[in-house]
């Protein structure tokens, strides 16, 4: 004891202002989380009319306006301390929180971490209040003349925190973010004004309407006949909102949004059930469209899972998953958007009517009387070895020698070098054995090669369009093409903006069909946001990946022996002909010595 007694004390408590940080690297991880959670704060104020303001895609000015209650002089300070909030009081209420904000860490983060002036009014005073904070040091509060309601400006992002700031993207690809968290606090709300500056100029403005109208504002005016309305309540959960049609998917997965009691969350598992639904109504390689509400006891549900709170705890999470799917299913039966079958008429007694004055004819039977059951056997137990089959009996035996014609794509010419299995597969020889080519992984290999070869030299493999193309984007995948522009022309594209979130195409590289150019570039951006940037990749090689995933034929479809003849052809002249882009075998080989011993030849 006296030696412990004697050692010097190695745990202290941290000061606020490091403890703030701290929890700013938790809740906000970019402009993007700040403007999450100061727009949260406008719904909770009650307001309906809300504005954004950003500039250099937040990293210099967030300002979010709004006429909500406001504050008095007293909370207007007191809303920068860590969990300071108005919504709990003990640990049950935790469980009860119906509004957004409620763990009172958010402004204490931002703070922390930027230059933040607050101005607030509450209706009922004669004049607002003004707090001034810099790195979680209080600087001033003074009475200021201002409109009902919160103004808050954050200004200087990570300004005291460089190296954070460092990991942000480009403008392009931040005010992306900002635009998919603007996005979902606006679908959310649909009754309350909502106002966007980027830069000063407007960027979207939707006013108060309902839940279809708010969509159609946010992503254009094709959504008004693409969505179907869901609604299923029982016991558990209430479910409402909107479906987009099967046939309207896309290749992008942006319009794919679950809000519980109001509030934006993520659940894969829930997902799922939506995914599972649409099985067989869309392409593998597409996304549903949905906009789906859920409504259930605060008790059931934990929101304080995840420092940002869109992930969610649901107590009962199996019976939602079938109700969810089960929902889906009936709505699309419900607007015959899928065969549906009549279950209230019985199908055993829907008999035709016979034609009146049809003749009626008694049933009859054929006999063979030579017929003699035990003849075949004692014939085939007589028969001699198979040369001696017959050739019906030939064919016969075949069958278990023969590979199955369905799964084998044989040779339409001789001699060939090459044949498909499975319609997945093409076998082929070299000097040194036999090899087996993943027709997928070969052709992606190929293009990949091809599109890098064309950035390298010259962009002289495209195709000019004899009618130019307009492709019509999501605003997030407008954005994410801007900052792409420059490289897709690199690989053969003359395209160009043309009006709000559409571009003009007048001519594209030359192996591409141009019959749904629409469609390639939103399914090419969707694998440049699953793989993001490599430190090791530079940018003309994520994108012609893209595109080779995309375009590459895929397992499952049967080729011409032109097309077989020339994959192989093409492949072994690849730099790296083994190895598809993402690092997977292209070919499987089996050397003559291999065959040799494992036939004990």
């Amino acid at each position: 004891m006296g030696t412990f007694a004697t050692m010097a004390d190695l745990i202290r408590l941290l000061p606020d202002s490091v403890a703030n940080q701290i929890a700013a690297g938790e809740v906000v991880q970019r402009p993007a989380s700040a403007v999450k959670e100061l727009l949260e704060n406008t719904i909770d104020s009650g307001a309906n009319d809300v504005k954004l303001i950003i500039k250099e895609a937040g990293k210099i000015l967030i300002q979010v306006v709004d006429n909500g209650c406001g504050m008095s002089e007293c909370d207007a300070r007191l809303c920068f301390e860590r969990h300071a909030t108005s919504k709990i009081q003990t640990a049950d209420d935790l469980m009860a929180v119906r509004t957004l904000g409620f763990r009172g860490e958010a402004l204490a983060s931002i703070s922390s971490i930027s230059q933040v002036e607050l101005k607030t009014k509450r209706f009922e005073d004669e004049i607002g209040t003004n707090v001034h904070i810099e790195g979680s040091e209080f600087i001033s509060q003074f009475p200021v003349s201002c409109a009902n309601g919160t103004s808050v400006s954050v200004k200087n992002l990570f300004y005291n925190v460089p190296a954070r700031r460092n990991f942000l993207k480009s403008n392009t690809l931040e005010l992306k973010y900002i635009i998919e968290e603007f996005f979902r606090v606006a679908i959310a709300n649909p009754i309350k004004n909502f106002s966007f500056y980027n830069q000063e100029k407007i960027l979207f403005q939707v006013p108060s309407s309902n839940l279809k109208q708010r969509i159609v504002n946010l992503f254009g005016s094709p959504y008004n006949q693409r969505l179907i309305p869901i609604e299923q309540n029982s016991g558990l959960i209430n479910i409402s909102g909107y479906i987009g049609k099967p046939e309207y998917a896309k290749k992008t997965r942006g319009e794919q949004y679950f809000f519980t009691n109001g509030r934006f969350m993520k659940n894969p598992y829930l997902h799922h059930a939506v995914e599972n639904a649409f099985q067989q109504l869309i392409p593998t390689d597409a996304f549903p469209t949905y906009f789906i509400f859920f409504a259930v006891d605060p008790k059931s549900i934990d929101v304080n899972i995840h420092p940002t709170k869109t992930e969610i705890n649901f107590q009962e999470i199996k019976s939602i998953y079938a109700i969810l799917n089960a929902s889906i299913k009936q709505t699309i039966g419900k607007f015959n958007i899928s065969p549906t079958l009549d279950f209230d008429l019985e199908q055993s007694l829907n008999i035709p009517q016979l034609p009146e004055n049809h003749p009626v004819k008694q049933p009859t039977i054929t006999i063979n009387p030579d017929f003699n059951p035990f003849e075949k056997e004692s014939k085939m137990q007589a028969q001699m070895p198979f040369s001696h089959l017959t050739k019906t009996q030939s064919d016969e035996w075949k069958k278990f020698f023969e590979p199955d014609p369905s799964l084998i794509n044989l040779p339409e010419r001789n001699p060939t070098t090459c044949f498909q299995v499975q319609n997945s597969f093409i076998v082929t020889y070299t000097k040194t054995g036999i090899a087996v080519i993943d027709q997928q992984h070969a052709h992606e290999r190929i293009l990949y090669e091809q599109f890098l070869n064309k950035s390298v030299e010259q962009p002289n493999g495209s195709q000019k369009l004899l009618i130019p193309q307009t492709v019509k984007l999501a605003p997030d995948d407008a954005l994410l093409l801007k900052e792409w522009l420059n490289y897709f022309r690199e690989l053969g594209f003359d395209l160009a903006e043309f009006g709000k979130d559409s571009f003009v195409i007048h001519s594209s590289p030359s192996s591409l069909d141009t019959s749904n150019l629409n469609e390639i570039i939103e399914s090419v951006l969707e694998n440049i946001k699953i793989s993001p940037p490599d430190i090791k990749m530079k940018y003309n090689q994520i994108l012609a990946k893209s595109f080779a995933k995309r375009l590459a034929v895929k397992r499952g479809k049967k080729l011409k022996q032109e097309e077989m003849d020339s994959i192989r052809e093409k492949l072994f002249s690849c730099l790296v002909p083994d190895l598809s882009p993402d690092g997977k075998p292209t070919l499987v080989m089996l050397s003559f010595n291999d065959l040799t011993k494992k036939l004990k030849i």
